[in-house]
């Protein structure tokens, strides 16, 4: 992204329109495996973190897929109460137990001829992992409560952020439904493993959320986006979507305002000292462009326009960071304000 003359970063309006950003090799490899798999019926396993993107990848196999005209079907194996995956799953008849008081048709028959996505996988009671196994090996089942076999015709995609492969040494998720669904696996790289792709991602948020905010937006701080490439994002890119969000909330200007405070994890350093806040990395960020303004706050090439803030911003945040501006015809310096 191009950079003009005031250190701030205008908003690219032409970037794609995907939240599944990036340039970064292991993303490629995701895309180019993605494209190779999606036209068969082999089952996927899509292995990642928490907030990589599984769910994207898993919805851009079935719309690439020769059955993408049929439905897309999801089910979160972690959010339901062990006792009712089953009749989600296959469905139950009425009476089948207390409280079935209509019959229910489950995940599997509505993905008929279409993709059932499993996420959270490695969830799945141990006890229901034989009738999946069946489901995926005859392409049939029975609903609770009934003797009537149904047959489906199914395409299963299955993610985990677990590992099976320990689950599976451990007893904990059986070998052979692992084999079964482990077919073709597709590993999502972290967020963290990826720095060169944030600058888009955030481009693409902040657009994203000030369009539908009824916003204007015009550019981000350069030294915002060098700040939010060294977190290492736990939670990926749903962390850094939301933390977006907030930034859009909070933004009353033309540049984007990030609140840095919330990022309370160490950052990685070029210093000699192993690690930093971020709060020092953005102290230290501001004492750098006041140097190079001469110590001048305001201004066409004050430190605010240079940093893409507005000049009361730019003072509450020195304010806030304990650098105090001493100015004079020869010289300037900033120093730490003694807090008692």
């Amino acid at each position: 992204m191009a950079t003009n003359a005031v250190g701030i970063i205008p908003l690219d309006s032409s970037a794609s329109r995907s939240e599944f950003l990036g340039a970064n090799r292991g993303l490629r490899k995701v895309w180019d495996s993605l494209h190779r798999v999606a036209r068969t019926d082999s089952a996927v396993l899509i292995v990642g973190e928490t907030g990589t993107g599984k769910e994207l990848v898993a919805k851009a196999i079935h719309e690439e897929s020769l059955r993408n005209c049929a439905p897309y079907v999801k089910l979160n194996c972690a959010a339901l109460p062990a006792g009712l995956i089953e009749s989600e799953l296959f469905g139950h008849e009425r009476g089948a137990f207390t409280g079935a008081l209509t019959q229910t048709i489950g995940r599997f028959q509505l993905a008929h001829t279409g993709t059932l996505f499993l996420d959270e996988i490695g969830d799945l009671p141990l006890e229901l992992q034989p009738k999946l196994l069946r489901v995926l090996q005859e392409q049939e089942f029975e609903r609770l409560g009934s003797n009537r076999t149904i047959r489906v015709d199914v395409r299963i995609v299955t993610a985990t952020n677990q590992n099976l492969q320990q689950m599976v040494q451990e007893r904990r998720f059986r070998a052979d439904l692992f084999y079964r669904l482990n077919v073709f696996p597709i590993a999502l790289p972290a967020l963290r493993e990826r720095p060169e792709d944030i600058p888009l991602l955030v481009q693409h948020f902040v657009r994203k959320f000030a369009s539908r905010m009824n916003k204007e937006i015009e550019h981000i701080p350069e030294g915002a986006i060098q700040i939010l490439r060294q977190h290492d994002w736990p939670g990926n890119i749903r962390e850094l979507q939301n933390f977006i969000e907030r930034a859009v909330i909070m933004s009353s200007g033309p540049s984007l305002e990030i609140p840095f405070g919330e990022l309370k994890r160490i950052v990685k350093s070029d210093t000699p000292r192993a690690t930093r806040t971020l709060a020092e990395a953005e102290r230290d960020h501001i004492l750098e462009v006041l140097r190079q303004s001469g110590g001048v706050v305001a201004g066409i090439n004050g430190a605010a326009a240079r940093l893409g803030l507005a000049r009361t911003t730019l003072i509450y945040r020195m304010n806030k960071l304990g650098i105090a501006q001493e100015k004079s015809r020869s010289n300037w310096k900033c120093s730490r304000i003694a807090t008692i």
